[in-house]
């Protein structure tokens, strides 16, 4: 669907919390049936939400590889290089559950972050965490924008407008009009570029006009007739929403207010904001986009207009944000996806159904078996459970009475309802109480890479990062209390293991504390949280404490990982879980002889396989790592007298279960070049005359260049060890002489 032909529908980001719960690869459990609401969620969302040639050179590109890639490599809004031992930094951490905000730290060695020149998409740029300032600029700046609409467009009302983690937007809804002369109806604006240009021209007025921000506190019975007063029955739903009192309101200018095109301008708000409308830096705000919102994510409700922006403290910031925004769409996923033939949503089947083509089936493969591999050398059992259960497991594990609304339609089955699971952990309780358990027996490490469907408005899917199906690298631990702290270790060790793999060590981490409302007593809240901060404490990894933000059944640790061009994405989550052992009444005999409940933790390293995949393709471009790399080398014959001669090699290589393609030679040498280079593979070979009576091969690296001759058996050696390592091929084999004849390569 489209707006004015051009504008794409999407829903609004405040959506009922069913909706929020299945928006998440990462959500495991259901929040609590008392937990924050759509209506606080508004008011939240008004003022305080929260809210990657010569012999010389070819050498030099050589030695400086390995801060490239060495033992592992490193829409837009969401808030990383490698290293290969955790013990190599000891960042400084925090002993006290004090801090506020989650902090960034590296498992690079510190050799590695001493001789790597960041790039400008490398920078840091701050955050609305870590920069007061910037989050009131952000906030502020949603205020005026929203002032500047109102006054070139009378008729719009507004809604909320929140900052998000790049900038800021607003909604607003456009009625339908009469023209008061003429009785002529008047459809509803649709904002184009052109109104974003006349918008922004406004905002720098107001700006420019110096006009105070003022924070007022009002009664309830105040703020409606205020409300009242300018007609404005979106903002009456957000007062009825809003359970704290005071009222609290924000205004643009005064009463006296003249300058900067008319009155005085307010909105229900929380703040924080700045004190002057000059003190936005209006060089360093720009308006991106509109998009279509369903208000609070309603489709029988509004269709609301969102303005996207973004805000930064000064014009530089904004340039390194905007070049960011170049290179991230250089790395969409759903384009090189198509481009390099990795996987595809084929609508005929249904939204946010993703299929996995030969070439992203391999890398999937490679990483599902990495994951299992890694899982098995830390004790873990690979479990399978089935994709559908009777409807009763749900509403025993709460699942269906509170998200139901996530959860595709029932099925009838011989008189009995299934329901297809959103959720892999009621199975694993399941299997858990399938038998007597002894204190003996604990812990139990259950891993699955189970594929998991979860209801999602169509308008908010999203390549491979919101889909409908999607496999969990579920695991649950089930343990002792006095186990708990050794299993987070183990947990967040085997993260920080895999993740580094894949080229990411660069981390933030929040530890998230009891809420108000929740289960479980104060003696297990404290012992579970105590554990989570010893286990961050042991490894000395440095973490921020949002508190009173973890779940209602048990404190958490969530890990966002950076990606090349240093945007941040939310995968691995580690977290206590004190209901569903209730839920399920699942017990072991202590060593007393008493039945007591065990610990259950949930933990996930990718997050989903899918949205993983994502992050992958767009953190390296497409440009895979050799070992993940879906054809690591091919072969470029260049007469068909030597296709045999390629075929055998590729055999060979099979054998050692390396991935070897030799092209087809239908086309000249010069594309087929062109096609292996365009297809991101690794290594080629050139293959004449001279290889095949030598029993060689002349290599080129796609990241480094020619490197030189081998014989069959030297380079396979050297690309299967490469593959175990997860390395880039580095070594030099027999270089020709400036002098010498033709080569392969030239032929």
């Amino acid at each position: 669907m489209k707006i004015g032909g051009s504008i794409v529908i999407i829903m609004a980001t405040i959506l009922s919390t069913s909706t929020s719960w299945c928006r998440s690869a990462l959500a495991f459990l259901p929040a609590s049936p008392s937990s924050t609401s759509v209506s606080s969620v508004s008011r939240r969302s008004l003022g305080s939400i929260t809210n990657s040639a010569n012999n010389a050179r070819r050498m030099a590109a050589i030695s400086s590889h390995s801060t490239l890639l060495g033992s592992g490599s490193s829409s837009i809004n969401g808030h990383s290089r490698s290293g290969s031992a955790m013990a190599a930094i000891k960042p400084a951490h925090s002993s006290l559950i004090s801090t506020s905000s989650s902090r960034l730290f590296s498992t690079a060695t510190e050799e590695e972050t001493t001789t790597t020149t960041e790039s400008p998409t490398e920078m840091e740029l701050p955050t609305n965490d870590s920069d007061l300032t910037l989050l009131k600029i952000r906030h502020t700046s949603a205020h005026v924008m929203a002032m500047a609409v109102q006054r070139l467009y009378p008729e719009a009302q507004v809604t909320i407008g929140p900052w998000i983690a790049n900038g800021f937007y607003y909604d607003f809804y456009f009625p339908t009009t009469i023209n008061a002369t003429s009785g002529e109806v008047i459809s509803s604006r649709k904002l184009n570029e052109d109104d974003l240009k006349a918008i922004k021209k406004a905002m720098d007025k107001i700006i420019s006009a110096d006009l105070p921000i003022v924070r007022e506190e009002v009664t309830r019975e105040e703020a409606r007739r205020r409300i009242e007063l300018i007609n404005e029955p979106f903002k009456l739903e957000i007062l009825d929403s809003i359970q704290s009192e005071p009222i609290t309101i924000y205004s643009i200018g005064d009463d006296t207010t003249t300058s900067g095109g008319g009155e005085k301008w307010w909105d229900l708000c929380a703040g924080p904001h700045v004190e002057r409308t000059s003190q936005l830096p209006k060089k360093a705000i720009a308006l991106e986009s509109v998009a279509g919102a369903y208000w609070r994510g309603d489709e029988s409700r509004e269709m609301l207009q969102r303005i996207y922006a973004t805000a930064w403290k000064d014009v530089n910031q904004l340039k390194l944000y905007k070049k960011r925004m170049e290179e991230a769409k250089k790395r969409d996923h759903r384009i090189l996806g198509k481009k390099l033939d990795l996987f595809s949503i084929q609508e005929d089947a249904g939204g946010g159904l993703v299929f996995w083509h030969p070439k992203g089936s391999t890398i999937r493969r490679k990483i599902e078996d990495f994951w299992k591999t890694q899982h098995l050398e830390q004790n873990y059992d690979i479990v399978y459970t089935p994709h559908i259960a009777n409807l009763d497991l749900w509403k025993t594990s709460g699942h269906y009475d509170f998200y139901r609304e996530g959860m595709f339609d029932q099925m009838d089955v011989e008189n009995e309802i299934y329901q297809i699971k959103p959720m892999n952990c009621p199975f694993h309780c399941l299997m858990f109480k399938d038998d007597i358990r002894s204190y003996r027996d604990l812990p139990f490490r259950w891993g699955e890479l189970g594929t998991v469907y979860r209801y999602e408005r169509s308008g908010t899917l999203h390549g491979l990062m919101r889909v409908r199906g999607f496999t969990q690298d579920d695991a649950h631990i089930f343990c002792l209390p006095e186990q708990l702290q050794d299993e987070i270790v183990g947990v967040l060790k085997l993260t920080q293991s895999i993740l580094s793999r894949f080229g990411f060590d660069k981390y933030e981490l929040m530890l998230s504390t009891r809420p108000s409302k929740s289960v479980g007593s104060d003696e297990i809240w404290d012992a579970a949280t105590k554990a989570l901060v010893g286990a961050l404490d042991e490894l000395g990894w440095t973490y921020g404490v949002d508190e009173g933000g973890g779940a209602f059944y048990g404190p958490k640790i969530d890990l966002k990982i950076k990606d090349a061009i240093g945007r941040t994405w939310q995968c691995s989550t580690v977290q206590c879980d004190f209901n569903l052992p209730e839920r399920f009444d699942l017990e072991y005999v202590s060593a007393e002889g008493t039945r007591e409940r065990p610990i259950m933790v949930h933990r996930a390293i990718f997050g989903s396989i899918e949205r993983f995949f994502g992050i992958l393709i767009e953190n390296c471009a497409g440009d895979f790592p050799f070992w993940l790399a879906p054809v690591q080398m091919k072969l470029l014959p260049v007469t068909d007298a030597v296709f045999d001669y390629c075929k055998d090699v590729a055999a060979k290589a099979a054998l050692l279960g390396l991935r070897v393609e030799v092209d087809r030679g239908n086309e000249r040498l010069a594309k087929q070049i062109r096609n292996a280079e365009q297809g991101r593979i690794p290594i080629m070979s050139v293959v004449g005359m001279k290889e095949l009576e030598e029993g060689t091969l002349a290599v080129r690296s796609r990241k480094l260049g020619d490197l030189g001759s081998f014989t069959v058996d030297d380079l396979l050696a050297e690309l299967k060890r490469c593959d175990v390592a997860a390395e880039e091929m580095t070594m030099i084999g027999t270089l020709p002489e400036n002098n010498e004849g033709e080569t392969a390569s030239s032929e």
